[in-house]
């Protein structure tokens, strides 16, 4: 884990924000790269990707309701915003107003999530619905998602399988696909090769292999946790389609919905988009289409700008303590709850 600056999202600053017309997909800004900058590029002349890139931001996924008419912030808006998030989740504070963890083990040190919202000042990493928020589930995928809820309720720790991918090392949302910022060690280092581009992503250290040469998906019948990606090139902007999900990456744990796609399915079909608009930033653009789990797709727009790095190795299987303690909390739980019912009895 690196030891960097981090803050969470918290309530929104009391501004009286006059509503603003919601941008689309294609006329959000990009960020402006310089009259004599032109695209670095590979031996085969495809544009150059390589490097460290983080997505650390305060915006979040979703916009807030507080600014359900509001799109964008103007310069001085954003401005009070930034710094209202980072003084109201400031994990340094000791004043009784900030979040966090039990006896506030961690301080500020252990978080990084940056200090700024994206360039175009939006309210929100989704840019389409105009909303900003992820649509509705289907009847039927909210059903699956209540019954989930349900499950992990009255069954939180029966053994590890009812716990959080990520509490289990085996799927972070900053991998995804999409890839989504994380609290801490957002950050990617990606190279390329003749028909292959390679992601590796610093939490848990997945590495997405990304072919570019042709191949067709794998057969249906085989599912990946972070699905079966296939890229190609549009111009310079390199297009990854990923399919083959399973269905457990909604991950359901300890009751609470842990999933980067707030109830996806095996039917979740990807794309991406990677677009280098600068000598430090790398626009990343992705479209969550799974007709069975959400009312209709949606398009998220995050910059991913470069970084000096190293990528860490975050080694979470071999300082994984929470699981085993978990486990045996709950074990030690229903040991004392029996106890207490045989006591009771006689």
């Amino acid at each position: 884990m690196r030891h960097r600056r981090q803050v969470s999202l918290c309530a929104l600053l009391p501004l009286m924000l006059a509503p603003v017309s919601a941008q689309t997909p294609s006329s959000a800004a990009k960020p402006k790269s310089g009259a004599n900058w032109t695209v670095p590029r590979m031996p085969d002349g495809h544009p150059d990707f390589q490097g460290i890139w983080t997505n650390a931001t305060l915006t979040p996924l979703e916009r807030p309701p507080e600014l359900a008419a509001k799109a964008t912030l103007t310069e001085a808006e954003a401005a009070a915003y930034q710094k209202q998030l980072l003084l109201q989740d400031d994990r340094d504070r000791r004043d009784g107003s900030a979040t966090a963890d039990l006896g506030r083990a961690y301080n500020e040190a252990w978080f990084e999530k940056g200090t700024s919202i994206v360039g175009t000042r939006r309210t929100s990493l989704i840019v389409d619905p105009p909303d900003g928020r992820v649509p509705p589930l289907t009847p039927a995928a909210q059903k699956k998602l209540d019954a989930a809820i349900m499950h992990a309720n009255l069954h939180p720790a029966d053994g590890p399988e009812d716990r959080p991918l990520a509490e289990r090392c085996v799927l972070w949302p900053t991998a995804g696909p999409p890839m989504l910022p994380g609290v801490y060690n957002s950050n990617y280092q990606i190279v390329q090769g003749p028909g292959v581009v390679s992601i590796l992503i610093e939490m848990i250290h997945d590495v997405r292999i990304i072919p570019t040469d042709g191949r067709p998906h794998l057969p249906a019948s085989i599912r990946q946790w972070m699905g079966d990606p296939r890229g190609h090139w549009e111009g310079d902007t390199l297009v990854v389609e990923t399919t083959n999900f399973t269905d457990k990456t909604s991950d359901i744990g300890a009751g609470m919905r842990r999933s980067t796609f707030h109830g996806s399915d095996e039917q979740l079909r990807l794309i991406e988009r990677f677009t280098r608009v600068g000598p430090d930033t790398l626009l990343y653009e992705f479209t969550v289409d799974d007709p069975t789990a959400f009312t209709k797709p949606w398009t998220a727009q995050i910059p991913m700008t470069r970084t000096s790095g190293p990528i860490f190795e975050y080694a979470c299987h071999e300082g994984n303590y929470a699981m085993t303690t978990v486990l045996a909390g709950t074990r030690a739980e229903e040991k004392k709850a029996e106890e207490k019912a045989r006591t009771g009895s006689q």
